[in-house]
């Protein structure tokens, strides 16, 4: 009975995700994040949730974590004092970029600050060259000499970057040698475990990021264990990491720059469940919480994935303003627009909604808790979309009168009364949201007239209808669990971890019996991670290559079959670059050679299989709980809206528009240019009416 039992947890910006899977059911709570100590939240969540499921903490068999607070270190610079070791002369390489410019005609660009500042950057005398071969060999005299420098000015972790030590790693290996041996309390990351990648300045920039939240990830995992055993959970605890899979906790301690995202993928995740539970090929991810909300794309049930994202960006949707890191991670746009995401009038007299958030502490204005600026959540609330006296399952009261006098506040410059200002407040973050998934859209060459969107997390269910009207979607599914939808993907992930290395070669020069070398060390690698977390559970290898022509400056990824992988053939290499180069820019260029960078590869376990939906049974009315006004943006007046209660829905039940299906977690805003239908599975799905 114990390993049935799993718990996943999810920290986000305001509300920390609570939910149990037992053999009776499922069982889930919200609870307000507690930024000093994040795992008091979860005690809380975990000892609710286990009332709910009649059980006690020490009878959970598994945890699966994810968590914003890698996240939010780097954003809020609130990491360990850092130092950087690099190789001389390329001491300014976080700092002087590259030589993309972002926006530009911008002649007063900022540029992000480099975490760390020069006075902490240090190099020494070494040098590999592009082949691997040393060129200056390293003096263990010189590194001593440094440690015995660096002693003193307090580091707490220090990341090591050389230049090339991703084909060849002995230089940084000494490094961290003699640094174990003079400063036995400092941690240490080396570039070429935490990214063996080319490229110098994202994989600097992606190791010096690890080393930075290292001290502070450590001890809150440190403390979360502790914690979580003094009330008898003794169960093993693993962690969500950027690429949609998890890893035992003790690697994420050693890389903590994995979990950077480690939230939004876990929503991906369960969106990817639900698109193969409806047998859906083109779905839109749309993740709205407290803080953020995160759009991706998925496609034949899997999310797409990528090898750099960026932290922090100086410019909103602006590629190349933020900081790199360079790990597998799930593509996804995060943008500033949550339930407590604030909003103000700029200079232009117009109004402005995020990044900033009021988070939990103090919350927007309706929360009651201090905050007086208004936010997303006071602007629904004015709309009719929430019930004060039933939000969070009737554990957060709201206070209209509040949102009102923020609301006012807001409408003051502009001539608008409180209800006029939260109807511009909640469209221009509703249009935030459709023109970044509408960037996002043309990025990767989509339609998304061709997609059905599913909305998850506290806030998405609030918002997707409208979404829906702007971006000329027809179908959303809103499925069980949405509002704590990222904590359940935790549950659905497999085992996962990827391995990688650059390795450059050209298919002129192509070396069978190196590339099938190659190719099965990084499974072994990738295996042996894998193998740590799920010692018994089947563990199978994708292989994944990275190509260009020869002179492009960036590569695609090329899937390859297991078969491919282990008897490499440049003819068959070359087909399914030229294929997939044609599907994404209209035809191969004929006559240049072609080369790969990156070699991948991903061990996993099986991830859970979805059931397939029956059918729905014949389409009955359902019955409304009760009405209120709500306001309809796409008719620009208020209407009377039927009020119904998720949990007395039956399958084939239908609601049309407008309408408010309302559970503990969240409140489904039925459009009037919409129709609801409850599904057997539990998911409301909502599609346009035909006039």
């Amino acid at each position: 009975m114990q390993n049935q039992i799993r718990m996943g947890v999810d920290i986000g910006g305001t509300f920390t995700d609570i939910v149990l899977e037992t053999g009776q059911g499922q069982f889930s709570t919200k609870v307000l994040t507690t930024y000093a100590a994040p795992e008091d939240a979860i005690i809380d969540g975990m000892q609710q949730v286990c009332t709910k499921g009649r059980i006690t903490p020490s009878e959970i068999g598994q945890i699966i974590h994810g968590t914003t607070l890698a996240t939010n270190a780097l954003i809020e610079r609130r990491g360990a004092k850092t130092a950087l070791i690099t190789t001389q002369g390329f001491r300014d390489v976080i700092e002087m970029r590259t030589e993309s410019r972002f926006e530009q005609y911008d002649l007063n660009l900022q540029l992000p600050e480099p975490l760390l500042p020069r006075q902490h950057r240090f190099t020494v005398a070494e040098r590999v060259d592009a082949l691997g071969n040393v060129l200056i060999p390293l003096d263990p005299a010189q590194v001593a000499a440094l440690a015995e420098q660096l002693a003193p000015m307090g580091f707490d972790s220090i990341a090591v970057g050389l230049l090339h030590s991703y084909l060849n790693d002995t230089h940084e290996r000494m490094i961290r040698d003699v640094l174990a041996a003079q400063l036995p309390g400092v941690m240490v990351s080396l570039s070429s475990e935490v990214s063996p990648q080319m490229r110098e300045y994202e994989r600097f920039n992606t190791t010096v990021a690890n080393a930075y939240i290292k001290p502070l990830i450590k001890s809150y995992l440190g403390r979360l264990r502790d914690r979580l055993a003094r009330q008898g959970t003794s169960c093993p605890i693993f962690l969500m990491h950027s690429g949609g899979g998890i890893i035992s906790l003790e690697n994420a301690a050693e890389f903590p720059v994995r979990l950077v995202e480690s939230g939004p993928a876990g929503g991906a995740v369960f969106a990817a469940d639900i698109a193969a539970r409806h047998g859906l090929d083109k779905v839109l991810s749309f993740d709205m919480g407290g803080t953020t909300a995160k759009i991706c794309l998925i496609k034949h049930q899997t999310p797409k994935t990528a090898r750099v994202f960026e932290v922090a960006r100086t410019y909103r949707f602006k590629k190349g303003s933020g900081m790199p890191i360079s790990i597998p991670v799930i593509d996804m746009v995060e943008i500033g627009a949550g339930g407590g995401s604030l909003a103000h009038v700029d200079a232009m007299r117009q109004i402005r909604v995020g990044p900033e958030s009021a988070g939990s502490e103090p919350g927007p204005a309706c929360y009651g808790r201090g905050g007086d600026r208004p936010a997303v959540t006071d602007a629904d609330l004015l709309l009719g979309k929430l019930d004060p006296d039933n939000f969070a399952g009737g554990s957060i009261p709201l206070h209209q009168d509040a949102s009102e006098t923020a609301l006012t506040a807001l409408g003051a410059p502009l001539d608008m009364d409180a209800h006029t200002a939260a109807h511009g407040l909640a469209e221009v973050v509703d249009e935030n949201m459709a023109n970044a998934a509408r960037v996002h859209a043309v990025e990767n060459g989509e339609d998304l007239a061709d997609y059905t969107m599913i909305a998850f997390g506290g806030a998405a269910p609030l918002h997707a209808g409208r979404l829906c009207e702007k971006l000329g979607i027809k179908r959303l599914l809103v499925p069980t669990g949405a509002g704590v939808g990222s904590a359940i993907g935790f549950l659905r992930a497999p085992f996962s971890f990827e391995a990688t290395r650059s390795v450059y070669m050209k298919l002129s020069d192509f070396a069978p019996d190196q590339v099938k070398t190659l190719l099965g060390d990084l499974a072994a690698e990738a295996t042996g991670f894998v193998r740590n977390c799920a010692p018994s559970a089947p563990i199978h290898a994708e292989y994944k290559i990275y190509m260009r022509y020869t002179g492009q400056g960036w590569e695609i990824p090329i899937s390859l079959n297991a078969e491919q992988a282990a008897t490499p053939d440049a003819a068959i290499f070359q087909s399914l670059f030229e294929a997939d180069y044609t599907t994404l820019f209209g035809r191969p260029v004929a006559g240049m050679d072609i080369e790969i960078t990156v070699w991948a590869v991903n061990a996993t376990t099986d991830a859970a299989t979805p059931t397939p939906l029956v059918d729905t049974p014949p389409e009955t009315d359902a019955t409304r709980d009760s009405q209120r006004s709500l306001f309809d943006p796409a008719l620009g007046t208020a209407m009377q809206a039927n009020v119904v209660l998720r949990n007395t829905l039956t399958a084939g039940q239908t609601i049309p528009g407008p309408a408010l299906i309302t559970e503990d977690e969240t409140t489904i805003v039925i459009p009037t240019s919409r129709r609801a239908m409850a599904r057997p599975d539990g998911t409301i799905d909502i599609t346009e009416v035909t006039p």
